[in-house]
């Protein structure tokens, strides 16, 4: 029979991201403790808090993929993908919206993950503007930005008890779209 106990490694992950998640400056000792783990074991796994952070961050990035896919499962609408990916990404702010606050661009890695996610983004949007979601003058750029920071104000909602994650997502999708929608905007100059 399988042991239903988690190995070392994921006790520290999962210890991680419930230390974290509450106080982003938690020691690695707290992080070990919480774990139910020596020190010593955290280092056999994690060189350091760079490299748990390191691997705390591609970790979120395939959930936040594995919840966007499951969430647009079937759909049509890039529009509507849009609005369901918000929808599914929200409410894992809980367990990730720490790691906004690390430096994680120079990690090559993560660089290119963070590349590939904002280019798979532009492609929903300019096929959101071709279905009139968006005002087609608007900058692609400029709402992918927008809709980024976006997620992280809905995680930041929801932690300071502001709003429930569909409260949260809500108006985060209001805010894109009646700002940058496809009615009457003046195109830039």
């Amino acid at each position: 029979m399988q042991s239903l106990r988690p190995t070392p490694k994921d006790a520290i992950i999962d210890a991680a991201f419930d230390v974290l998640a509450d106080a982003p400056g938690s020691s690695l000792a707290e992080i070990a403790a919480r774990a139910g783990v020596g020190r010593a074991t955290l280092h056999r796994h994690f060189a350091g808090r760079e490299d748990l952070i390191r691997t705390l961050a591609l970790i979120a990035i395939e959930e936040m993929d594995a919840a966007a896919d499951a969430a647009c499962a079937g759909v049509d609408s890039p529009g509507e993908a849009l609005r369901r990916t918000l929808e599914a990404v929200i409410p894992l702010g809980d367990r990730h919206w720490f790691l906004s606050r690390e430096p994680l661009e120079n990690d090559p890695a993560i660089a290119a993950e963070f590349d590939r996610l904002m280019r798979e983004t532009r492609e929903l949007i300019d096929a959101a503007k071709d279905e009139g979601v968006f005002e087609q003058a608007a900058p692609t750029a400029w709402i992918a930005q927008a809709y980024d920071h976006l997620v992280f104000a809905a995680w930041e909602s929801v932690k300071a008890g502001e709003a429930t994650h569909s409260q949260a997502a809500e108006l985060a999708w209001r805010t894109l779209t009646i700002g940058l929608g496809g009615a009457g905007m003046e195109k830039p100059k």
